[in-house]
């Protein structure tokens, strides 16, 4: 079927795709999504100033000691909801999303849903 090659350009092809049409501003910044085997990790970016605003991942130590293992949808909406308060907290309410060419399902989409709950608008 796949070998992991052509997942890999597939999932990067996604990605150039959907980063055509989502773009952080200083008013709306992109909440992007990285996703690994064993961990997720997300970034609040402003793409016209090129910084990163708020960041947070299952590899920090405050994190990993409150969720064990970050590969699970536990530990992403976890993730999401620590972001939404890092993000409340530098005056940050309405991002866009952008779920880095991976699938809006399992961790990705309880990712969302924890930011969301956690305050973020998008």
């Amino acid at each position: 079927m796949y070998n992991r090659v052509d997942r890999k350009e597939a999932l990067t092809r996604r990605h150039r795709r959907i980063r055509k049409h989502v773009v952080g501003s200083s008013e709306r910044p992109r909440l992007a999504v990285f996703r690994s085997l064993a961990n997720i990790s997300v970034q609040i970016i402003d793409d016209s100033q090129g910084r990163t605003l708020v960041a947070a991942s299952t590899v920090e130590p405050e994190i990993k000691a409150k969720v064990g293992y970050g590969g699970n949808t536990d530990a992403a909406k976890y993730v999401g909801t620590v972001v939404a308060e890092r993000a409340k907290a530098k005056g940050i309410t309405e991002v866009v999303f952008d779920r880095g060419g991976n699938l809006y399902h399992g961790r990705v989409a309880a990712l969302a849903e924890g930011a969301r709950e956690g305050g973020l608008q998008f």
